[in-house]
């Protein structure tokens, strides 16, 4: 067979090495390079994979303890535009923004942003972008958006913290907010204290995506649902607190101060049922707080002659004291220094019960001294005083460096001084805890602000309640100390402005000068002026402490107001001394919901009271106030029927309590002018009510 040579022709040689070389130099580039005509390569392989999303708990609730929402999640939604023009399949139904410039003027009206930058963010080299401004959408106004039907335009959904009658209990309830994960976060009061409680536990969604990092049409999903946070059912009692509330809104409008506060404890179980801070926050609006310490529990403070409660009772509990043992008040020499009466020359030869009554800070320092300074210590440190109280509340524990305070004195001199109230540190809700003795036969209650935690399933979880911390006086003690207490308030040096109308109030003030670098402050305000006191006095059933530093005004001022909130809680409670006249006045409402409207409005007419109704629905689905509480004569009702179309009631001559309960049930924000009763609203009376709406109203 002839043998056939094959020649390949040399340019061909060097074309197949000239591409090989071309590929193994593709490949090495490839290899060795992180980007591939402008590609991220390892962005590329990753986005081309599965992405796991967070689906957020919805964190719980927080409620008054009459059920009343207080902190609540509500949808707010940010909104989007799609750039990408390959989102549009069809011509007819386009899925991304086509005319940049109307969109922009669009959202100019609609969302107030400014028409140059959104048009900027429009023209920009984007799958999607977002927008300043457009973020915590309303239900509304996103509704109102969509009417438009602006190609392109979409929303992420997402959820807030809302506070449903704003600056309410702010520095019980602290505020919750987005942290940089998107997880909402408890950063103050409750919200802190109770965060892993009421976050609940975050789910997962699990899918596929393509390589730009986007669900793939067909790619099917794995979840794991999240869990929803515990629900926290607060000891406040929404009238009382409103009550409160009056109190330190009015005075921080007319007297300048510092701070002040307003607390109510249920004497016999201690529940906190009421406590107002001057100056409070609206938690919806975070640039409002002006302090993140909350007085009740964070500030210790010099107290004053509160603390002679104490000095004389422990006294009295070691057989030490006789009321009737005259001395000589005015001054008297301690270790070099001179103590004085508030009265400098004081009253003359008087007796201990007088001296009590008169707040003679020389009574307590003879009294001290017979006492000795190990037994008054040990007798402070039984009351609690320089212990946490236990309270759940986050700032007790983190928020000073003694939030604690002390009652650590020494020498002869602090001894003295810390029979009435100087030289030692306590916090109020130590303050309301040692009194609860006075209400409780000796024996010291813990306070407390949780009433119960309910789960996702309704099952109560948590049952807060009554407990005993220590006996640490007789009864026989605490009857004579409720009449020395009397004495204070009827027959005292404070004149008689802490007299009740409705009821017997007892109690003890205070005068406690303020500590400096150098001293003490010496200006003519420079004071924390305060009273503690318990009503009715035979079997006290409340106990209230308010306390204002610099208050530049006398205590008159502040007792008339307090008082006034006192009256109110004994109406409210049906606790007055005369109680055939209470039980004329007083109504007990019963369960309206499900009732027809119609029939139910008749009948609370027929009872005297003032019937508003929500809506024009026939039946009714919510009431406040609730089942089994009790009103006054005149009072007003709400009832919610089972429509939504809420129009706004005339409400000129409300009071501001009123109107707090008004707006919360319309779900609407309130800004007030003034003090008292309503002068003039911002929405006319009639108008069909939205829940972006803001209610502002101007009251004398």
């Amino acid at each position: 067979m002839k043998k056939v040579t094959v020649k390949i022709p040399k340019i061909l040689i060097f074309i197949v090495a000239f591409l090989f070389g071309a590929i193994i130099v593709k490949l090495a580039y490839v290899a060795l390079s992180n980007k591939v005509d402008g590609i991220n390569l390892k962005t590329f392989a990753s986005n081309r994979n599965t992405k796991e999303d967070v689906i957020y708990a919805k964190r719980g609730t927080i409620y008054a303890n009459d059920g009343k929402a207080l902190a609540t999640m509500v949808n707010s939604y940010t909104l989007i535009a799609y750039l990408e023009p390959s989102r549009t399949t069809d011509p007819s139904d386009p899925q991304h923004v086509v005319d940049k410039e109307k969109t922009a003027k669009m959202l100019n009206e609609t969302l107030g942003i400014d028409y140059n930058q959104a048009l900027e963010r429009l023209n920009k080299d984007a799958y999607q972008v977002e927008f300043n401004g457009a973020k915590d959408i309303s239900e509304s106004k996103k509704a109102e958006i969509e009417a438009l039907n602006m190609p392109g335009i979409d929303f992420i959904l997402s959820q807030k913290r809302f506070y449903n009658m704003s600056s309410f209990a702010s520095y019980i309830l602290g505020y919750a907010k987005k942290n940089d994960d998107g997880e909402v976060v408890g950063e103050l009061g409750v919200e802190s204290a109770f965060n892993d409680i009421l976050k609940g536990q975050n789910g997962k969604k699990t899918y596929e995506t393509d390589a730009y990092g986007y669900k793939l049409p067909s790619a099917s999903e794995l979840v794991s649902e999240a869990i929803e946070g515990d629900d926290v059912y607060l000891t406040l009692d929404s009238n009382i607190q409103l009550f409160a509330e009056n109190v330190t809104d009015y005075l921080g409008d007319k007297v300048k101060m510092d701070w002040m506060l307003f607390t109510v404890m249920d004497a016999k179980t201690g529940a906190i049922v009421a406590s107002s801070t001057y100056p409070d926050f609206n938690p919806n609006d975070l640039s409002s707080i002006k302090n993140y310490v909350n007085p009740l529990v964070s500030y210790p403070y010099e107290p004053g002659s509160v603390m002679k409660i104490f000095t004389w009772a422990s006294s009295i509990e070691e057989g030490k004291y006789d009321g009737t043992t005259e001395y000589l008040s005015g001054n008297i020499k301690v270790g070099g220094y001179t103590i004085n009466d508030h009265i400098k020359g004081g009253w003359g030869t008087i007796n201990y019960n007088q001296g009590f009554a008169n707040s003679s800070n020389v009574a307590a320092t003879l009294i001290s001294r017979d006492l000795g300074a190990d037994k008054l210590k040990s007798y402070y440190q039984a009351l609690g005083f320089g212990k946490r109280t236990g309270i759940e509340l986050f700032s007790e524990n983190t928020a000073s460096e003694e939030p604690t305070g002390t009652v650590d004195f020494r020498g002869e001199i602090g001894l003295a001084t810390a029979s009435f109230g100087q030289g030692i540190m306590v916090t109020p809700i130590q303050l309301l805890q040692a009194v609860s003795v006075i209400a409780n036969d000796g024996t010291m209650i813990k306070p407390y602000i949780v009433d119960k935690i309910v789960d996702e399933n309704n099952k109560t979880i948590y049952q807060g309640g009554r407990q005993e911390v220590a006996k640490v006086y007789s009864k026989e003690t605490v009857d004579q100390m409720k009449d020395l207490m009397y004495e204070v308030v009827y027959h005292g040096s404070s004149g008689g402005i802490w007299k009740s109308n409705k009821t017997t109030v007892i109690g003890k003030t205070g005068t406690a000068q303020i500590g400096s670098a150098n001293g003490y402050l010496t200006g003519h305000y420079d004071y924390i002026q305060s009273f503690v006191g318990l009503f009715p006095k035979e079997d006290p059933e409340y106990i209230f402490y308010v306390a204002a530093e610099k208050a530049e005004t006398n205590a008159g001022t502040i007792a008339k107001e307090v008082i006034k909130a006192v009256d109110n809680i004994v109406s409210y409670m049906g606790l007055e001394d005369k109680a055939d006249d209470v039980q004329k006045l007083t109504i007990k409402l019963d369960n309206y919901i499900s009732n027809e409207v119609n029939v139910t409005v008749e009948e609370l007419k027929k009872k005297n009271l003032k019937v508003y109704t929500l809506g024009s629905g026939k039946y009714i689905t919510n009431q406040y106030p609730l089942k089994g509480m009790k009103i006054l004569d005149g009072s007003k009702v709400f009832l919610i029927s089972n429509s939504a179309d809420y129009q706004m009631e005339n409400i000129i001559g409300w009071s501001l309590n009123e109107v707090k309960t008004y707006a919360s049930l319309l779900k609407i924000k309130i800004e007030t002018t003034g003090n008292g009763y309503v002068t003039s609203q911002s929405i006319p009376p009639g108008t069909i009510i939205t829940s972006d709406m803001t209610l502002n109203i101007t009251l004398q």
